[in-house]
């Protein structure tokens, strides 16, 4: 946790740009400047902005200044995929579950928006799938479809954030490959299906084919975690 005082310059850096006196894209004035603007040390600006950079929003120029980035959400969301990353195993549950909630909005505003190029495209990437050699490689073509789905949706904040909780269930999906090769032809028949929805310009139906997905996968870690808890061990 950053000290009062950094905090506290943190604090009126944002509020200079969530008000736009600083706007995307906008370079700092000189250091000596924004510490007597914000009233605040130098040293203790070189901290609030060193934290403003690590979360993206500010980006430092060696020999030019420090500018305003473009604050596009897969800028300031990326931090989510770290968050999820650290996510211990007793809270994958209810990752999976923010997850078929946000594929589900995705799906249905995809169904909506959705171009042909799209289209060919997921439709490539389910043939990809089909004729993936092994699990890791196929779950890689399964993110891509989903990806493109998100993408799909012409809802920036909404991709990012489900592409930041992605690799969690990315590895989820690997391992249950892994453990059930039943999996295989199931996901495979589940995209076909989100695909079908999508061609059908059908929002209703993409999103239920979207829950119906992810629901597969939270329920198979339900499982996991009911028969670990009873000291039952799946080896496939």
């Amino acid at each position: 946790m950053a000290a009062p005082l950094t905090e506290a310059a943190i604090d009126r850096l944002r509020e200079l740009i969530a008000s736009g006196t600083l706007r995307p894209g906008d370079r700092l004035p000189p250091e000596m400047e924004l510490a007597a603007q914000i009233g605040a040390s130098r040293n203790t600006i070189r901290e609030a902005v060193r934290a403003l950079v690590t979360a993206q929003v500010l980006d430092v120029r060696r020999g030019d200044g420090t500018y305003v980035t473009s604050l596009r959400p897969e800028l300031l969301l990326h931090g989510v995929a770290f968050a999820a990353e650290m996510l211990q195993p007793e809270h994958a549950l209810e990752l999976v579950a923010v997850r078929r909630i946000l594929e589900s909005a995705a799906s249905g505003l995809a169904a909506r928006y959705i171009d042909e190029p799209t289209l060919v495209a997921l439709t490539d990437c389910l043939e990809d799938m089909r004729n993936a050699e092994t699990h890791e490689i196929l779950v890689q073509h399964d993110a891509r479809f989903h990806a493109l789905v998100a993408g799909a949706s012409g809802n920036a904040t909404l991709a990012s954030m489900l592409t930041g909780i992605s690799s969690q269930t990315v590895r989820a999906r690997v391992w249950r490959g892994n453990l059930d090769q039943r999996v295989i032809t199931r996901t495979l028949s589940q995209h076909a299906d989100i695909l079908a929805a999508l061609v059908a310009r059908d929002p209703v139906l993409a999103e239920a084919t979207a829950v119906t997905h992810v629901s597969t996968t939270e329920s198979w870690l339900r499982q996991l975690a009911s028969d670990r808890a009873r000291g039952v061990h799946r080896d496939g």
